[in-house]
């Protein structure tokens, strides 16, 4: 068996990893690298392999970090088969559209900086390689149903609690009469989160490839993060502010509908609460979450089942078109304003950023992740001055960083996600930052711990 790293090697984005055995060569996400100006560079070079050589790419869940290079495969010759679960396909589907989308505008943009139009280059990939991929989409995956991908080779989806269809994936097959099992732990969900079950964990497997984001901290509990958001949002109001909240499209806006519904049946928050959600994304992954009970955790199903819509806010008004969205950056304050990009690397939110981080009596809400060198950790981490849409904005606005929304498991979730696995002989951190991999390093029980670098391969 061969393992081999194409991306999130000691890095949070961009997962991409590689698995050869029995003549098959099993791709398990390909994910965009995001943050930095170097870390974007690496998206347009070579994968490190041969996209036309690979023959199935199974996907752990949808969000672009682990499906956004999937165009790009096509692209450079990938013709095999794309297996995920059914909520996993409809979002990513969402996801890979808007991505091309984006591509092709920033392609566009760079052509009209440029004296020689014609040689600005074209973008990443366009709509119609991700339309070319997504013909490529085929099984689904049920969680904890074994699938026979090829002969010999197994795999089985467990329902990873991170996002909706999030799955870790477990290869099983029989190498030189030798039974060989591989886990991949894709992102791991936090437990005791109101919409998702908890991460599953498989009994035993021979080798383990498991993220680290933040294997380095613990979260604040989600009862206290539910409490600072509904403060947050209490105080900007009576500032007259506005509260800015960049979302995730995929689980995080959900989550926030969530709480916020509760905060107003509480009266911790005004009935007539303006919420304005201006991410076409996310409102369509909203729909998407509605469709996926299968998905749900325990209290949330008895909700729908009893005709109560959790998602659904009173004072909530929904932004497709731009005009909508221009519409609403007009607001000067008492409004909470939910849009994309979570990381504030483009999308409409960095309108509202532009219009509101300058006024003291404004609140900038963070419930996510911000990897290095994106603008959402640039304002977390005190800079006084951002470049915002090619303008210089100064920050006056208040900041606060939630992080008991997050959608992946802390330090402790980590390690004992990892410690129930039984019959380890090698675990492999990847989606992680160096420095956090080293500090979760020894606290993991393993008779061998490696830390891949982009590129680096292993027969095992």
């Amino acid at each position: 068996m061969k393992l081999s790293f194409h991306g999130a090697g000691q890095t949070v984005t961009g997962s991409c990893h590689l698995i050869e055995c029995l003549g098959r060569r099993i791709l398990i996400d390909c994910g965009l690298f995001q943050g930095g100006r170097a870390l974007s560079d690496e998206n347009s070079r070579a994968f490190g392999f041969d996209p036309a050589a690979i023959d199935y790419v199974l996907l752990t869940h949808a969000h672009l970090d682990h499906c956004g290079r999937l165009p790009l495969l096509t692209k450079r010759g990938f013709r095999g088969e794309v297996i995920a679960t059914s909520a996993t396909f409809e979002l990513a589907r969402l996801v890979i559209l808007d991505a091309a989308h984006l591509q092709e505008e920033e392609a566009r943009r760079r052509s009209h900086r440029q004296s020689r139009p014609f040689q600005a280059g074209e973008p990443l990939y366009s709509m119609l390689d991700a339309l070319d991929v997504i013909g490529r989409f085929g099984r689904s995956a049920a969680y904890d149903t074994a699938l026979d991908i090829a002969p010999g080779i197994r795999v089985v989806f467990l329902d990873a609690g991170h996002i909706l269809g999030s799955a870790s994936i477990l290869i099983k097959f029989v190498e030189d009469g030798r039974p060989r099992s591989i886990l991949f732990s894709g992102d791991i969900g936090n437990a005791g989160r109101p919409l998702l079950r908890p991460p599953s964990t498989p009994s035993a497997a021979e080798v383990v490839v498991m993220e680290s984001t933040y294997g380095n901290r613990g979260h604040r509990s989600y009862s206290a993060s539910v409490e600072e958001l509904h403060e947050a949002i209490a105080e900007t109001l009576q500032r007259h502010g506005n509260v800015i909240i960049p979302t995730f499209a995929l689980e995080r806006t959900q989550e926030i509908l969530y709480c916020l519904r509760e905060g107003i049946e509480a009266n911790r928050l005004p009935p007539s609460l303006p919420v304005f959600l201006d991410s076409p994304m996310a409102i369509s992954a909203t729909e998407i979450f509605r469709r996926h009970p299968e998905c749900y955790a325990s209290a949330l199903g008895e909700l729908f089942d009893a005709g109560k819509d959790p998602l659904h806010v009173a004072g909530l008004r929904m932004a497709r078109e731009m005009t909508e969205s221009t519409a609403i950056a007009r607001i000067r304050g008492g409004a909470v304003i939910m849009a994309g990009s979570g990381m504030c690397t483009g999308g409409r939110v960095l309108r509202h950023l532009k219009n509101n981080l300058e006024h003291h009596a404004a609140s900038i809400v963070f419930v996510g992740f911000a990897a290095a060198g994106t603008l959402a950790r640039q304002i977390i981490d005190g800079v006084r001055k951002v470049r915002v849409l090619g303008e210089e904005v100064s920050v006056r606005a208040h900041v606060h960083t939630i992080n008991g929304f997050s959608a992946h498991a802390d330090q402790s979730e980590l390690i004992d996600w990892h410690d129930r696995i039984a019959e380890k002989k090698v675990t492999l951190l990847t989606h992680g930052e160096a420095s956090v991999m080293r500090e979760l390093a020894p606290k993991l029980q393993t008779p061998r711990l490696e830390m891949p670098a982009l590129n680096q391969q292993f027969e095992i």
